[in-house]
């Protein structure tokens, strides 16, 4: 079953919308623009309902089949968000927005959903419905995680959830997924050391809060080596410290931040457990004093075995089995799809973007030839999971 020709019939559309939001990129929960062109587009298509505001600026769409017995919902999401990048590829549809461009692909994961709304509201070969969910603030924002604080699964009755990521270096018209965890949870760490600043020439009298912050660094690297299972997968990263503005002077406090990566929480918490008895008790040892504070925390995206079977055997026959992987390693990115999934059972998927820079890279952009496959696939989950005929 391969793509459906009305949905390869609006590539060139598809290509269109992706492009202009390209062109306007939006960070966090500030998707004005584009949660406008979405609801815009949802409505020219004839859905038979779109809300607008959901998780302060998230839209979602209704299309409801031509069979009318069953009041059963699957839900599809798109993140809308771009990253505070400055592009550097001088495209025809570049970034008019300085410092921000869509370095992830949601302007592609957009459009896909459109596409496949468009050929839903026109086919409506399915009994049921369709909530097409736009999401704001995937970036680090939460914005799953505050549409369904808002009701998003009660309101518009979702009993199943079901995302997708365009993954560079994948073969175009290529899917994977596995069953379980598929990206891990993300939490941000602040650590504050507090010393006693003084004349760099004279360090006995004080206590060199860098020189702290450097045992710090080191010593949080033996969590992972040493306090988890080497079977299980974690990260400890990090990333930025703060400390001091002059050749000559030790400063009174330096800043570390940074991030940790877990797919089980277990294993998360068991990290955290280790990084607050090192920040409280390694300082002491040199006469200074740490703390730590976390924040932006994402859990793990844990993926239902039956909707992912589900996901993958619709895939298949999109594609052809031996274009679908069933068993794909997780990776140690975060999603805050994951809030959704925490909520009803369903999948994450993975689609190939072919040869292209990497993701949240200042050069990447969405491959619009995987358009189509995406499209289709969110056609299909709809046609297949909410049959004509089966009304309940």
């Amino acid at each position: 079953m391969p793509v459906p020709d009305r949905i390869d019939a609006l590539a060139g559309e598809m290509t269109a919308w992706r492009r202009d939001l390209h062109a306007h990129p939006e960070l966090l929960f500030d998707v004005h623009r584009t949660a406008g062109f979405v609801a815009d587009r949802l409505r020219d298509f004839g859905c038979d309902e779109v809300a607008t505001g959901i998780g302060r600026t998230g839209v979602v769409g209704l299309i409801r089949g031509k069979g009318r017995g069953s009041n059963r919902a699957i839900g599809l999401r798109a993140d809308m968000d771009a990253l505070p990048i400055q592009e550097v590829r001088d495209l025809p549809y570049r970034s008019t927005a300085p410092g921000k461009m869509h370095a992830c692909g949601h302007d592609g994961h957009t459009a896909m959903l459109l596409g496949a709304a468009k050929y839903l509201a026109e086919t409506r070969a399915f009994d049921g419905t369709a909530a097409l969910i736009f999401q704001p603030a995937e970036e680090g924002g939460g914005g799953g995680e505050e549409m369904v604080k808002d009701g998003l699964m009660e309101r518009f009755g979702i009993e199943a959830v079901y995302g997708m990521h365009n993954i560079p270096g994948m073969a175009l018209g290529t899917f994977a997924i596995r069953p379980g965890p598929i990206m891990a949870s993300t939490d941000r760490f602040t650590i504050t050391v507090e010393g006693r600043g003084g004349h760099a020439a004279l360090p006995q009298r004080a206590v060199d809060s860098v020189l702290v912050a450097s045992h710090l660094v080191v010593a949080l690297q033996s969590i992972v080596s040493r306090s988890v299972d080497p079977l299980h997968s974690a990260v400890v990263s990090v990333c930025a410290l703060e400390a001091g503005e002059a050749f000559n002077v030790l400063p009174q406090s330096v800043t570390l931040r940074g991030t940790i990566r877990a797919l089980s929480a277990e294993v998360r918490a068991r990290i955290k457990e280790r990084m607050e008895a090192i920040v409280a008790h390694l300082p002491e040892g040199f006469g200074a004093r740490g703390s730590i504070a976390y924040g932006g925390s994402y859990p793990v995206t844990e993926n239902h075995p039956a909707e992912t079977a589900f996901m993958a055997d619709v895939a298949a026959g999109l594609v052809g089995e031996d274009r679908v992987e069933r068993d794909v390693a997780p990776m140690m990115a975060a999603e805050d799809f994951s809030y959704m999934l925490a909520h009803r059972p369903g999948a994450y998927i993975f689609l190939g973007n072919g040869e292209s820079a990497a993701l949240h890279h200042p050069e990447y952009d969405f491959c619009d030839a995987a358009a189509p496959y995406g499209a289709a696939l969110w056609a299909r989950l709809i046609e297949t999971g909410l049959p004509l005929g089966s009304s309940v």
